[in-house]
């Protein structure tokens, strides 16, 4: 009903099943061809309890997660294609159905396996090219988006904490540091949000296309810059950007692709905030339990003290 007769599906599996979303993979008869897609649907909350933390941080509905992606592919950033929104009469909850990309996804072998030894020199640049492409969505046409700067950003993490009542010296501290540096009066345009490995689909000549638009937000655009960068995203790399590339060459085509510039400083003040807000995001998911979040996730918790020492780190001068 949405893409075109006869819709004969094939090869339906199931990719992930998240606390926010689940993946299927299927092919579909279209017309004379077959095409190759993705369907997500929001997944169903373990409990029918209200969530006392929904609308602390922006996040965008599964039909706006959609809208957001069609808006970036009109501006000319590679995103999913999305070929239907779902409706109430399809019975499947809210979700969408996009074309399928190939590619790699998984850090860890897009920075160590030969087959992408020629895409890693050139991912820093295209980071940049994208991001710039990103930030010139008309924020006309994602109306919806919340709107998040970084003090406002801040403030709202502080209440993340202060819900779990979890005191840990190095997060106050980070905490801290963040209220009292936060840059002002930046510019705001539609925010990927989590630009980073992981949402990458990766193939040898490089990214193919950016995945999980689903915390996009009207924010200062240095915070994807600053995201990117954070080691936790370096998954063992040694190079700054994503552990492939330097922040020079991700300023420099960054500059190039959108004619402002870029003050290093505030890229820092993101950096140095990301790992203080990765910090904060696995103590949620720690505390949010196995039931939630399955025993994976759950466990990242642990890891709390590492971007927090990646935090004090940065802010003293060691990268």
């Amino acid at each position: 009903r949405h893409i075109g007769a006869p819709g004969t599906i094939h090869n339906l599996q199931r990719l992930t099943g998240g606390a926010n979303k689940t993946t299927w993979s299927f092919d579909a008869d279209v017309g004379a061809s077959r095409l190759e897609l993705i369907l997500q649907i929001s997944s169903v909350p373990v409990s029918d309890q209200p969530n006392p933390l929904k609308g602390i941080m922006p996040r965008v509905t599964a039909d706006q997660d959609a809208r957001v992606m069609i808006a970036a592919v009109e501006a000319g950033v590679p995103a999913p294609k999305v070929r239907a929104i779902l409706e109430d009469s399809d019975a499947m909850g809210p979700g969408y159905v996009t074309e399928r990309v190939a590619g790699e996804t998984l850090a860890t072998r897009i920075l160590r396996e030969d087959q992408f030894a020629k895409a890693r020199p050139l991912m820093a640049k295209q980071c940049g090219q994208i991001l710039a492409d990103i930030h010139k969505i008309d924020l006309a046409k994602v109306p919806f988006l919340g709107r998040q700067d970084a003090a406002e950003m801040v403030a709202a993490q502080y209440k993340i904490v202060d819900f779990y009542g979890f005191r840990l010296p190095a997060l106050e501290w980070g905490l801290k540091w963040a209220a009292e540096n936060a840059p002002k009066n930046a510019r705001h345009t539609v925010v990927h949000g989590d630009f980073r490995h992981g949402n990458f689909i990766v193939g040898e000549e490089g990214i193919r296309c950016v995945l999980d638009w689903e915390i996009a937000h009207s924010g200062d655009p240095m915070e994807d810059l600053g995201w990117v960068c954070v080691k936790t995203w370096r998954f063992g790399g040694r190079k700054p950007v994503g552990g492939f590339g330097t922040r020079e060459d991700l300023f420099a085509a960054y500059e190039k692709a959108s004619g402002l510039s870029v003050d290093p400083k505030q890229v820092r003040w993101w950096e140095a905030w990301g790992s203080v807000k990765w910090g904060i995001g696995c103590l949620g998911l720690g505390l949010r339990g196995v039931e939630e979040m399955g025993i994976e996730r759950c466990a990242i918790g642990r890891r709390i003290e590492e971007p927090l020492w990646d935090y004090f780190n940065l802010i003293e001068g060691r990268d």
